[in-house]
């Protein structure tokens, strides 16, 4: 197989996470050579960048509303990308077990949006902030804590092994993760770490929300469906003749059963993934057989 074929191979059957990762590094790597290429000719470093960060100025913001998406897939430094990565990877493989890929890209854009909506809102109404400059925001923080937040929240007791660390509760990891961002308010990058609870405060709403029958994030999943409705091409197909035979009623008697028979095998389906969940609810998700797991996994990747 060439180069090209498993390159190719590889993002056909690469997770909506792994993209998104995908997306974040690539991006990362351009911005980094962009600057290397300013340092060598001394030339403004920061002119493109500025046109894709969020400000915390409302006027700013409405001639650059593409920036409150854009935002997340930037960031400061090595260290910044690589947590913010290794988060999103951990959080998504569960949270693919459970939900859809375009659910999770809901969680993340929608954590994305409520974490910028939380730092322009605080650096424009607390007082802590008034002699505060220009400011801008950056990272995929929010939308990744909207990810893990959810999921912590959708399965909290579901024990899940960490090095050095051994056997804990998801919701433990979650909880100290937020708290962390409380803490470091006062001492650091304040609007960061107020992002990162805007995008928490998302996912735990939204997965609450769910567990109720209400997806609040079903608006924006058809706007993404939309957009990239757009760019989808439609294959043209050959007029052909058509042809008109006399049928009966009793052809038509197959096709209802086999319309029923769908809905049967849908319905079982549901059953079965209810039961797995119930399992994992009650002994952890290590208590399942090997079978259990890869049904609620090709079950996850088929809604």
């Amino acid at each position: 197989m060439k180069g090209s074929d498993k390159l190719r191979y590889k993002l056909q059957t690469a997770t909506v996470v792994e993209k998104l990762i995908a997306i974040n590094v690539l991006v990362f790597l351009l911005f980094f050579l962009f600057r290397t290429i300013a340092y060598l000719f001394q030339l403004p470093s920061d002119f493109l960048l500025e046109w894709f960060v969020f400000p915390k100025e409302p006027g700013e913001f409405i001639f650059k509303p593409w920036s409150i998406i854009t935002y997340s897939f930037l960031h400061g430094g090595i260290w910044h990308i690589l947590s913010n990565m290794l988060i999103l990877y951990f959080s998504g493989i569960y949270f693919l077990n459970y939900f859809s890929p375009k659910r999770l890209l809901n969680f993340f854009f929608l954590g994305v949006i409520m974490g910028a909506l939380v730092y322009m809102l605080s650096y424009n109404l607390f007082p802590a902030f008034e002699t505060t400059g220009r400011s801008y925001l950056i990272g995929a923080s929010a939308g990744v804590m909207a990810v893990l937040v959810g999921i912590a929240t959708y399965i909290p007791n579901m024990r899940v092994r960490l090095l050095l660390i051994g056997s804990i509760k998801f919701w433990y990891i979650a909880a100290f993760l937020v708290a962390l961002d409380i803490i470091q308010i006062p001492m650091s990058n304040a609007g960061g770490h107020l992002a990162h609870l805007g995008g928490a405060a998302l996912g735990y709403v939204y997965t609450k929300q769910l567990q109720k029958g209400n997806d609040i994030g079903a608006w924006f999943e058809k706007i993404m469906d939309s957009f990239t409705g757009l760019f989808k091409t439609t294959d043209r197909k050959p007029k052909m003749k058509t042809v008109y035979r006399k049928t009966n009623k009793k052809s038509a008697a197959p096709e209802r059963k086999s319309t029923f028979s769908r809905t049967l095998d849908k319905d079982e389906k549901q059953k079965q993934i209810d039961a797995i969940l119930d399992k994992i609810s009650k002994s952890g998700y290590d208590s399942l057989s090997k079978s259990e797991k890869d049904f609620l996994f090709k079950a996850g990747k088929e809604d």
